[in-house]
C-alpha cells in the first residue's frame, strides 16, 4: 500500500511517499486486535508537523507512518468490537493514519454518521473530542455562559465554537485575519475579533468570560486571564504558538479565576468508556446540527508535505485533510 513515511526527524519536506506491507490487526493499544479500515481520508494535525521534527512527546522509532485521525470503511474487526465489515467510521488510530490501511483500536473508532462525508469525518475525533474535553470534562461549561476561544479558525477552534454553541453558550473568536474571521463565523462565532488589535479590552467590553480555550499559549496568556469573569476558567489545550507561557500566579486570587489543564489524549486513552461518552455526546451535537466539521485545504496523499508545511506556517482554516485516490 502507499503511505507517507517519517525516516529522519528533519521536518516536513522530508517525508517520503513511498510502498510499505498493510498492517497487521494489531495496534498498540489493542493487543488484541484492532479495527483494520480503508482509509478515505486522513485529518493533519499540527502534531504531526512536531513528529517530522522530533519534537512531539510522543517519539516513535523511525521510521514511521504518521497520521493519527481517519474515516473510511471498515474491512475486518475484532469479536466485540460493535462494527462489522462495510461500516463506515472514524478513528484515531495514533499512528499510520497517512496511508490507504490503517489499524484503530476498537474504543476510539466511531459510527461515521451518514450526515457527514469522509473528509468531514477525518476531521471528528481528535479536534471535536477534545473540545468537547476541554468545555465540559475540564472546563465544566454550562449552558448560558460565555466561551472565548483562541486560533478560532483552526481545527481545535472551529470544533469548540461548534460544540459550545451546541451547548447553549454565547462565543467570542480570536482570528488573525479576515479570511478566518469568516471561518470563524461560518462555525457559529456570536462575535469575532482580532488577535493584532485590542481584543482583551474588547472582550472585556462584550462583558468578559466564563471560559477561555487556549490551544495557541505565548504572549496573548495573561491578557486571556484578564478577560476573565469572576471564578473564570482558562483552559490550556496547546501551544501552536510555539512558546510556554508563564503566569504569576497572585493574578489567580484577584478574581477567583483557575487555570486548568486540557491532556484529552493522556486522560482518555486508558479509560475506553470515556471515549464511548464523549462519542455519544458528539454523535448527538451531529444529529442536532450543532457539528459538522468544516474541512479547510484538500489534498491527496502524495502531496501530504505541503499539507504539513500549510499547517506549519499557520495558514490552514478548518481540518486539513488528506483524501485517498483524490
Amino acid at each position: 500500500m502507499r503511505a507517507l513515511q517519517i525516516s529522519q526527524l528533519t521536518g516536513p519536506d522530508d517525508i517520503e511517499l513511498v510502498e510499505v506491507d498493510e498492517p497487521s490487526p494489531e495496534h498498540m493499544l489493542a493487543p488484541d486486535g484492532g479495527v483494520v479500515i480503508e482509509v478515505r481520508a486522513a485529518g493533519v494535525s499540527f502534531p504531526e508537523v512536531l513528529q517530522s521534527r522530533g519534537e512531539y512527546q510522543f517519539k516513535p522509532p523511525t521510521p514511521f507512518v504518521p497520521g493519527a485521525e481517519v474515516a473510511g470503511v471498515v474491512r475486518s474487526v475484532p469479536d466485540g468490537s460493535g462494527f462489522a465489515e462495510g461500516d463506515r467510521v472514524a478513528a484515531m488510530t495514533m499512528l499510520g493514519g497517512f496511508a490507504e490501511v490503517a489499524v484503530a483500536p476498537p474504543y476510539l473508532t466511531f459510527a461515521l454518521p451518514d450526515e457527514l462525508e469522509f473528509a468531514e469525518g477525518a476531521g471528528l475525533v481528535l479536534n471535536y473530542h477534545t473540545a468537547y474535553f476541554s468545555l465540559v470534562t475540564r472546563g465544566r461549561l454550562t449552558a448560558g455562559e460565555t466561551v472565548l476561544v483562541h486560533g478560532a479558525a483552526g481545527g481545535v477552534g472551529t470544533a469548540t465554537l461548534q460544540v459550545a454553541k451546541g451547548l447553549g453558550a454565547r462565543t467570542i473568536a480570536i482570528v488573525s485575519s479576515d479570511e478566518k474571521e469568516q471561518v470563524a463565523r461560518e462555525a457559529g462565532a456570536d462575535e469575532v475579533l482580532r488577535s493584532d488589535g485590542p481584543w482583551k479590552d474588547q472582550a472585556k467590553e462584550l462583558g468578559g468570560a466564563d471560559l477561555v480555550i487556549d490551544p495557541v499559549g505565548g504572549d496573548r496568556f495573561t491578557d486571556s486571564l484578564r478577560t476573565l469573569k469572576e471564578e473564570g476558567r482558562l483552559v490550556v489545550v496547546g501551544f501552536t504558538g510555539g512558546s510556554i507561557p508563564e503566569v504569576k500566579v497572585n493574578r489567580l486570587l484577584l478574581n477567583n479565576t483557575e487555570i486548568i489543564g486540557a491532556g484529552w489524549g493522556a486522560y482518555v486513552m486508558p479509560k475506553p468508556q470515556v471515549n464511548r461518552e464523549i462519542g455519544e455526546a458528539i454523535g448527538k451535537l451531529v444529529a442536532s446540527g450543532h457539528v459538522r466539521p468544516l474541512v479547510g485545504a484538500r489534498f491527496p496523499l502524495e502531496r501530504g508535505v505541503e499539507a504539513l508545511k500549510l499547517i506549519d506556517s499557520r495558514g490552514a482554516t478548518g481540518k486539513v485533510v488528506l483524501e485517498m485516490g483524490a
